[in-house]
């Protein structure tokens, strides 16, 4: 179990992944998980998880992947469908790991489709809900071109240097996302089949100048979904809403959990 703000590491399938836990711990209140994009890792996400926990009194965990941050670099090249091996086998550890109980899968990019994956594919009935900030369910032109530019920053600009301060092998967390998102036959990736089978309330938070992605994400979010899904697109807000706009997705969080609170109240006055 987690001492606030304190880092920790879970071991899973011979892996070691670095963690932290902000507030209070899986027992004394309902839990919501991060899961950072595809350059992200425990320290990226800053001093939002802490403000998180404050404001919703939950506690709130973070955990670098395999590749990332402080946790063993990974095998590359990553299979294609990395993203779905990360929900399906890896995630479930990361939950027994902490003692998850019951709480939200608030995913960033990547990790909004590793969310969303798990919700669709995996039947856990401890996850209230869903937060997927920026997430992708197929791949698009304009976001492809972004991750050529990122490439190219990585390659001849300051990114290596600017990226190597928070994770422990650099190269192994660029190549390993950004080699899998640019290999050819990564265009076809589409995992929009798992929205159907999401049976829980969704917020999705974009930004309206999100340079990875378009509203066409959150449009198929919102058609094929057949539970509750909230949208919060937000103005001067590139692909992330957490750094970009932090007090407004903070607040839309906040209230997200809220009335998630409010419906479970009901559910169990009415038992």
């Amino acid at each position: 179990m987690w001492t606030s703000g304190e880092g920790m590491v879970i071991r899973t399938r011979g892996v070691s992944l670095e963690g932290r836990g902000y507030g209070p711990t899986p027992e004394r209140a309902p839990t919501i998980v991060l899961l950072h994009e595809g350059l992200g890792c425990v320290e990226l996400w800053r001093d939002f998880p802490q403000k998180l926990a404050e404001a919703t009194g939950y506690g709130v965990f973070a955990y670098s992947r395999q590749g990332y941050g402080r946790s063993d670099a990974a095998l590359l090249p990553r299979p294609l469908d990395y993203m779905t091996r990360e929900a399906v086998d890896v995630l479930p550890d990361v939950l027994k790991a902490i003692g998850f109980k019951k709480g939200v899968l608030a995913g960033h990019s990547d990790g909004a489709s590793i969310a969303a994956i798990y919700a669709g594919s995996v039947q856990d009935h401890r996850v209230r809900g869903l937060v997927l900030m920026a997430p992708h369910f197929f791949t698009e032109p304009m976001g492809l071109d972004a991750i050529r530019d990122a490439r190219q920053a990585y390659d001849e600009g300051d990114l290596r240097a600017r990226l190597g301060r928070y994770h422990r092998d650099v190269d192994n967390a660029f190549r390993g996302w950004n080699d899998a998102w640019l290999d050819p036959t990564f265009e076809a990736w589409n995992i929009e089949e798992v929205i159907a089978y999401i049976r829980v309330p969704v917020l999705a938070i974009q930004g309206v100048d999100d340079q990875y992605g378009t509203r066409a994400q959150i449009e198929a979010l919102e058609t094929q979904s057949y539970n509750p899904v909230d949208v919060a697109m937000l103005e001067d807000c590139r692909h992330s809403p957490h750094i970009d706009q932090p007090d407004r997705t903070l607040a839309a969080m906040a209230e997200f959990v809220g009335r998630l609170d409010a419906i479970e109240a009901a559910e169990a006055e009415a038992a």
